[in-house]
């Protein structure tokens, strides 16, 4: 038997979906980007994933990032920027959701690619993957995240055999951030 339903209850139903699943942009596929060793930055065999406007710009959009990345399960662990200094994590894949403003940011260390991001942009980084700030919006907001039990560290110089040791031991990822366990990611990180 077929229930009626009125405006109002089909109105909250219709918000009720959008809060429960984001809506990913028609267009879900990333960009790759392949970086070589460069100086001290020991960089990643896997590419860094680019998914240009994978989320619609809203007010709530951090919000949004931070219940995607749970979904797909990359729990969030801070709300921030990204540094100003040349920096990667030998402990963590992560996942950068840019949440609000615009920003140019240097991947792959010193003299390594420049890419420009922006609200509703997201960037997955395999561990090791040298990454800067360079220039801002005064309201960039960044969502960082990162697979389950993986804690996230500060490297500022050459990796060491140990470094190395820890790189090696970081968990392949078990979905993409973006778009699940059949998503890009575990098509596109492989050996």
């Amino acid at each position: 038997m077929k229930k009626n339903i009125d405006r109002r209850q089909f109105a909250a139903g219709l918000v009720a979906a959008s809060i429960a699943a984001p809506a990913l942009a028609a267009e879900t596929a990333p960009d790759q980007l392949h970086l070589k060793p460069n100086g001290w930055m020991p960089n990643n065999v896997f590419p860094v994933l680019l998914y240009r406007k994978a989320l619609p710009v809203t007010p709530n959009l951090a919000d949004t990032m931070e219940r995607l990345f749970t979904e797909n399960g990359w729990p969030p662990q801070w709300r921030n920027g990204v540094y100003t200094f040349h920096h990667y994590h030998s402990t963590a894949h992560e996942v950068l959701g840019f949440a609000a403003g615009h920003a140019e940011i240097m991947l792959g260390g010193e003299k390594g690619t420049a890419i420009t991001v922006q609200a509703g942009d997201i960037a997955v980084l395999p561990a090791g993957t040298g990454h800067c700030r360079i220039s801002a919006s005064d309201d960039f907001l960044v969502i960082g995240a990162y697979p389950p039990g993986e804690t996230w560290d500060i490297c500022r110089t050459a990796p060491t055999p140990e470094v190395f040791a820890r790189m090696s031991r970081v968990a392949f990822p078990a979905s993409d951030p973006v778009t699940g366990k059949s998503g890009a990611l575990p098509k596109l990180w492989t050996a």
